[in-house]
């Protein structure tokens, strides 16, 4: 744990790149030899907005990044944050509770809040209007919801109290598991709700992207799922069953446009017409 630590403590943007860019090319490999859904769309025109917001996902917190070092820096300086008032306890338990918590904080919460409050829904509705959803949904994030989902990751460092090694492990697994809890792949049923017991599993997360209520407002886990399991949020759904996007934004040509994304937070809120799958 000590040597893990050690590498998230100096990692620098080429490692981190890498896991960015390794995941997406390890998934959407994975998604051509056991595919959930058969692909009916062509893959490299569909992933062409995906990759434009990945890219301002990028822009947007690469010159921020100095706010969460300094940060952290001054949390455990002081020794101020939850994991740093909890009794000495082993590395590898300070390191899990830090981990957990920052998704606790930085995706749950900011994920829960973004669905239930409607002017930040209105700007994480470009996540949900894919249509054919896969690995390069993953960061499909309006430049605006890249500072939100900041503000909340900030907000759960200076909270947590987590150094800066514990930070990019955190960051680095959310990059890993949301690409792969996005990608159009189809595990053994039985392995897939095993592991839906621990992290969000692909089968798990399919059901957030149902295009009406109440599955859209579910399985809101980034990492672990316990905390759906724990604050109720937790739904099942057959994949046979899912159908991607949203019902009241139902334009493919428009949520595949990347001008048309942009514009989709400044549409007015419309009331969803369903609740029942």
């Amino acid at each position: 744990m000590e040597a893990i630590m050690q590498f998230f403590e100096t990692i620098g943007p080429i490692p981190r790149a890498l896991i960015l860019v390794g995941g997406i090319t390890f998934f959407w490999i994975l998604e051509g030899i056991v595919p959930l859904f058969n692909v009916r769309y062509k893959k490299w025109k569909h992933a062409i907005p995906n990759f434009f917001f990945t890219l301002t996902t990028i822009i947007v917190n690469f010159p921020l990044a100095f706010l969460l070092l300094s940060t952290s820096d001054w949390t455990v300086a002081n020794e101020f944050g939850i994991i740093n008032w909890l009794p000495e306890m082993p590395l590898w338990l300070y390191v899990v509770l830090g981990v957990l918590l920052l998704d606790l904080i930085g995706a749950y919460t900011a994920h829960l809040v973004e669905h239930k409050v409607k002017p930040l829904w209105m700007v994480h509705l470009v996540h949900h209007t894919d249509h054919n959803v896969d690995t390069t949904t993953a960061n499909r994030h309006h430049p605006l919801e890249s500072l939100i989902r900041y503000t909340f990751t900030l907000i759960g460092v200076f909270v947590v109290g987590a150094p800066i090694g514990i930070i990019m492990l955190y960051q680095s697994l959310s990059v890993v598991l949301s690409q792969f809890n996005h990608a159009n792949i189809q595990l053994p049923r039985k392995l897939d709700k095993a592991l839906s017991w621990v992290i969000v599993s692909p089968d798990m997360h399919k059901v957030h992207h149902h295009y009406v209520l109440p599955y859209t407002d579910s399985n809101y886990g980034n990492i672990f799922s316990i905390w759906d399991r724990l604050f109720g949020t937790y739904m099942e759904l057959e994949p046979e069953k899912i159908t991607y996007g949203v019902d009241t934004f139902p334009d493919e040509k428009e949520n595949a446009s990347i001008l048309g994304l942009l514009k989709q937070p400044f549409h007015k809120y419309r009331k969803p017409t369903t609740g029942q799958s």
